[in-house]
């Protein structure tokens, strides 16, 4: 018999949850083959099987959480299939099975509507969306010609208008609960593993830093004429696209050089300046914002810090973001512009002191000397930090910097 465990899955990760068994009990699985997959604060993780068999036994149901060392399969090594053996083994197998089976039955009951029909094919993705809306997979249709529910099916379908059911045909599964107080009614959803971790890590920075903003407003003018000018030569010479993000980035940069403390960590009575630049860009998904990490950002030019943005916030969507993806960085740029926000307040990011808010470009007239008025793109920007560790004088000073570099982008160059 071999042990499926929980991995030791990063220094401040010790449990997770079961998002999907890959595998159920009389299945067959290959060395090195995945075998479920774990939800944990940051990323998803799936678990292979370090030996070849059957799977015997799941020890843990879907939505469980498990700790890290946790046992939660058994897997008989070197075993095969019923459908590969005679009918003795075969009915041995089972009676093992059993037992198994009787305990992973709320996860069955979850994939099949009827004993008899098979489980759906779906992606994670689509199996946990669905779980959330308690929505049943069968009947969820779909365009793929595989018959793989994805997630944007569920979407649709969970959007779709319902018909009435016959009234023998209704059943409690997604009632929604009412409120005592009022009796209207309302609908109890379990947050996700990674939602809990987002809400109850930005309420401990809130009570542990003395966090506090700063604004100022920057003309497009110039980057916008520049990447009008810039970007069909660019996409010609790197095959990716110039976005704002190089310039914000590479400002960041050369504005956390001219401010080291904005750079920095407080450990206890000690200030830890950071002497490299891993700048965290946060990246909306459907299960939250996350923070991936653009390495060494003052070694790198302008596409190569594109092709790593692009390339970090596929990673994000697709749900492929590594721990290590997440891990480091010094401080954080967050662009809520591309929502249509027009001014807020970011939190900060973990232990970091700093966070520069993006916001959207508006036309708005501005005073170009004492008689004359312009049109111009601006654009609101936002730092937060802790006040512990950075002054007023010095935030103000940081978004001065970053205003005058990207109202005369050619300076980046000397920056570089």
């Amino acid at each position: 018999m071999a042990e499926i465990k929980v991995p030791e899955l990063a220094e401040s990760i010790t449990e997770g949850t079961i998002a999907q068994w890959l595998k159920k009990p009389g299945d067959h699985v290959e060395k090195g083959e995945y075998i479920v997959e774990l939800e944990t604060d940051k990323v998803n993780v799936e678990v292979i099987s370090e030996e070849a068999g059957v799977v015997q036994e799941l020890k843990a149901s879907e939505g469980d959480t498990v700790q890290v060392g946790d046992v939660i399969a058994i897997v008989e090594a070197g075993a095969t299939s019923g459908s590969e053996t005679s009918s003795e083994p075969q009915k041995a197998a089972e009676e093992k099975q059993a037992p198994a089976q009787s305990e992973a039955q709320p996860v069955i009951e979850e994939t099949t509507k009827d004993e008899g029909k098979d489980r759906p094919i779906a992606s994670p993705a689509a199996r946990k969306l669905a779980r959330e809306k308690g929505i049943d997979l069968s009947e969820v249709p779909t365009i793929d010609p595989l018959g793989r529910v994805r997630k944007q099916d569920v979407t649709s379908f969970s959007n779709e208008p319902k018909q009435p059911a016959p009234e023998k045909a209704a059943t409690p599964k997604a009632a929604p609960t009412y409120n005592q107080n009022d009796g209207k009614p309302v609908e109890r959803v379990r947050m996700s593993r990674r939602r809990q971790t987002i809400a109850k890590r930005l309420v401990e920075v809130q009570q542990n830093t003395a966090m506090l903003t700063t604004f100022n407003e920057i003309d497009m003018s110039a980057v916008m004429n520049l990447r009008k000018r810039k970007k069909d030569k660019f996409y010609e010479q790197h095959d990716v696209r110039l976005g704002f993000m190089s310039f914000f980035t590479k400002a960041v940069v050369a504005a956390l050089k001219k401010y080291p403390a904005v750079n920095s960590e407080l450990d206890g009575d000690e200030l830890v300046l950071k002497k490299f630049y891993d700048i965290g860009v946060a990246v909306s998904t459907d299960e939250g914002l996350v923070v991936p990490v653009i390495r060494d950002c003052d070694r790198k030019n302008f596409s190569e810090i594109e092709g790593d943005i692009l390339a970090v916030a596929k990673k994000a969507r697709d749900n492929k973001l590594a721990l290590s993806d997440l891990q480091g960085g010094t401080f954080t740029i967050t662009n809520g512009g591309v929502f249509g926000s027009l001014l807020s307040t970011p939190i900060l990011n973990g232990t970091q002191v700093g966070i520069l808010g993006m916001h959207t470009i508006q036309t708005r007239p501005v005073a170009i000397d004492a008689e004359n008025m312009e049109n111009r793109p601006m654009m609101y920007v936002a730092l937060s930090y802790d006040h512990r560790v950075i002054d007023g004088k010095e935030a103000v000073g940081f978004l001065v910097t970053i205003k005058q570099l990207l109202e005369n982008p050619e300076d980046l160059l000397l920056e570089g």
